[in-house]
């Protein structure tokens, strides 16, 4: 039986790489995800004082920052769940300034926090140009699956976040992630300031789940809820913002045609889909109509946790029936075209083939279950997941 150590998290080289160029680094995903365990793991090889910040009494010490760094400057210092006290970074600043005069121009604080990065930037702002931001994504296909299809399965149905992942059985999963959405309903959004009832919110995210992949119709959401598109907004923008739900923005390049220009909306991680379905395993899944939205879903994380800096991820649609799943525009205008495929004999639509005429991508390529990498005509590349995941490493 695996345990989280024996998962290489790939981001802690990434963050020690951070610290050695930045005063400050914010390290941000979900609750539950591993950030803990790999600041941890960094405060063993360096000098070190964590403080959580949802522990009162660590609260306490960092009431006068200052003053605590005085005693801890020699040191890297640890805050996790820093969404709790935004207020603190503005003193940051004077404070990682004061240590640059003294030549000390890197590693001080490492901030965790469970919020989305452009939820934490409007709180740090006053650190412009002294923080760097990377966001832990749960476990991934190229941690842990390697080419083996029953791992890969496995992350499928359980998802990425390690404890439910590493459980020792499919109950015990299911039942570590239904506590996960209870705990995140009943205790962390109410944390984060909105009054909504935990039913609602349970509702409106058990939807999601439920369309999985679609785009986004605010208007059918709000009409089910008995609530306003304008309060269906503000929930996306919640879960968006919790980290919990992706919202992929549409191609909207002018190609001279009408173009589909509301966002897809994906429940992110594939195991907590699958549990507010009440899916208990693989069997359950592939006998499920969610089962291709799932899959969808589950590459488009996989892949968006490797990606390189600044590549900006969209899906193309046109009311015609021109469609691919994921465009990916890197720096410089470079494209690639990702069609994925639940099938292990995939073949591609003639919805593909519509939107790489329009948009012309400079590589193409058919996400799907198989093991091998092999050409499907028209420039078109058949390939596993893992494959793509490496295909974009080698590109950072």
């Amino acid at each position: 039986m695996l345990n989280l150590q024996m998962i290489k998290r790939r981001l802690e080289s990434q963050i020690i790489e951070a610290l050695k160029r930045s005063p400050s680094v914010a390290l941000l995903g979900p609750r539950q995800v591993g950030k803990t365990t790999i600041a941890l793991n960094i405060a063993e090889t360096t000098p070190s004082v964590y403080l959580d910040l949802e522990n009162r009494r660590d609260l306490q010490k960092v009431q006068d920052i200052e003053a605590f760094h005085v005693e801890n400057s020699d040191k890297l210092i640890v805050l996790d769940e820093v969404q709790r006290l935004p207020e603190i970074f503005a003193a940051l600043r004077g404070i990682i300034d004061k240590q640059r005069r003294k030549g000390n121009r890197a590693g001080q604080f490492l901030f965790l926090g469970a919020a989305s990065i452009d939820l934490l930037q409007q709180s740090s702002e006053s650190l412009a140009g002294r923080i760097a931001y990377l966001e832990l994504h749960p476990v991934d296909a190229a941690e842990f699956a390697g080419n083996s299809l029953d791992k890969l399965n496995s992350l499928w149905v359980r998802g990425g976040f390690p404890e439910s992942l590493l459980s020792a059985s499919d109950r015990n999963s299911l039942d570590w992630r239904h506590d996960f959405v209870r705990t995140y309903l009943e205790r962390d959004i109410p944390q984060m300031g909105p009054r909504i009832p935990a039913e609602t919110l349970e509702r409106f995210w058990t939807m999601l789940a439920h369309n999985q992949g679609a785009v986004l119709n605010a208007s059918q959401l709000a009409r089910n809820l008995d609530v306003s598109s304008t309060t269906v907004g503000r929930y996306l923008d919640l879960m968006t913002d919790l980290l919990l739900v992706r919202r992929l923005k549409p191609w909207t390049t002018n190609v001279g045609k009408r173009l589909v220009k509301s966002p897809k909306i994906y429940v992110r991680d594939s195991g907590i889909t699958h549990a507010l379905l009440n899916i208990p395993d693989y069997n359950g899944l592939l006998g499920h109509p969610v089962v291709g939205g799932s899959w969808e879903g589950f590459v488009i994380e996989n892949l968006m946790s490797v990606v390189p800096s600044r590549v900006q991820p969209y899906y193309y649609r046109t009311p015609g029936g021109a469609e691919i799943n994921l465009v990916l525009e890197f720096p410089g205008g470079e494209k690639w075209a990702i069609e994925i495929k639940r099938s292990s004999a995939p073949s591609v639509s003639k919805g593909f083939y519509a939107g790489c005429e329009d948009i012309k991508p400079d590589k193409r390529f058919v996400v799907y279950s198989g093991l091998e990498t092999f050409p499907m005509g028209e420039a078109i590349t058949a390939i596993p997941l893992s494959n793509l995941m490496q295909k974009l490493l080698e590109q950072s």
